[in-house]
């Protein structure tokens, strides 16, 4: 497998057979794997972000890394699928908002500019649908049909699957669970007050445990802390898994769901979260009876750029997919 991080690779498979690329673009890096037909990842690599610059330094960067990867392996590129942060027009790979990180970036018809520079056909979808693609094909929803992903990291994003395909919704933002109001009187990074992220992202908690200790700790340091018995980090993230078990209730009540995969960077202190998940289902099930599994994710570092790749390869094989 080849490896690239900016100072070169280490390791590599070489390939004839056209390869799938899945690439994640968040704020701060870039990330793409190359995979073969099975899924199976035969490269990988990372690049920083540059979000400040606009859409088309974006889309170079990502190019860029895709091509490399490809050279190592002297392997022809079939198609990339990309997770994208934003609101995402799936039809068209058009980036339709985003939040103030990125400049330049809504209205950025991705798609159409990674093709002109990979030469191949290019899919978008966001980043936490392209999680939860690629939790279903490779993860902990494997065989599952109906299906909420949360992410929990700087932020709180969410996907649904229902039928074993992604619901994009009318505006294709079905499953923006972050943003939904009612579980704290905290003002969120969106403006508005009470979200689920003002609880459960990566970034209030590290917010709540300043608030009550002084510390700037970092959310693995507050993790450690809890571990150790320390009763304000333990608090913080008993607060988190309570307000993620609570939204992950409301949507299985709402959608009849049989499981909710939990990734991101939070999903790092399943030890410290699922305690407090499993003491609020016990209060706070779906009104159905049915059990409820919340678990996490299978798939860590790679989750969205494989399941990206994994979209890809789906229409490579179905180009025009049925609308869900």
């Amino acid at each position: 497998m080849t490896q690239d991080e900016g100072s070169g690779a280490v390791q590599h498979r070489e390939t004839s057979a056209p390869v799938i690329a899945g690439i994640d673009i968040g704020g701060t890096k870039i990330s793409a794997v190359l995979t073969d037909e099975s899924g199976a990842v035969l490269a990988k690599g990372v690049v920083p972000a540059p979000a400040a610059e606009g859409g088309p330094a974006m889309a170079d960067a990502a190019a860029d890394l895709v091509l490399r990867l490809c050279g190592a392996l002297d392997a022809p590129l079939a198609g990339a699928g990309v997770g994208a942060a934003g609101v995402i027009d799936q039809e068209r790979g058009v980036v339709v908002a985003a939040s103030a990180t990125f400049t330049d970036w809504s209205g950025f018809p991705l798609a159409d500019e990674l093709e002109a520079r990979l030469g191949a056909p290019v899919w978008v979808e966001n980043d936490v649908n392209a999680f939860l693609l690629g939790e279903l094909r490779w993860g902990a929803a494997r065989g599952e049909s109906d299906v909420l992903g949360i992410m929990l990291g700087t932020g709180v994003g969410g996907a649904i699957a229902l039928d074993g395909a992604v619901h994009h919704g009318v505006h294709g933002a079905a499953g923006e669970i972050g943003h939904t109001p009612g579980f704290s009187d905290l003002v969120c990074t969106c403006g508005q007050t009470g979200h689920l992220e003002t609880l459960a992202s990566g970034t209030s908690i590290t917010r709540r445990y300043r608030a009550a200790t002084g510390s700037d700790a970092s959310a693995p340091e507050i993790a450690d802390r809890a571990r150790a018995g320390e009763t304000a980090a333990l608090a913080v993230f008993t607060d988190a898994a309570r307000a993620t078990a609570l939204a992950a209730s409301v949507a299985s009540s709402l959608l009849d769901l049989g499981m909710v995969v939990i990734g991101g960077g939070v999903r790092e202190a399943w030890d410290l979260l699922e305690p407090g998940i499993l003491d609020t289902l016990r209060t706070d099930a779906p009104v159905s009876g049915f059990p409820l599994r919340i678990v996490p994710a299978e798939i860590s570092a790679d989750a969205v750029a494989r399941g990206a790749a994994a979209l890809a390869s789906a229409r490579l094989a179905d180009p025009v997919p049925a609308t869900v």
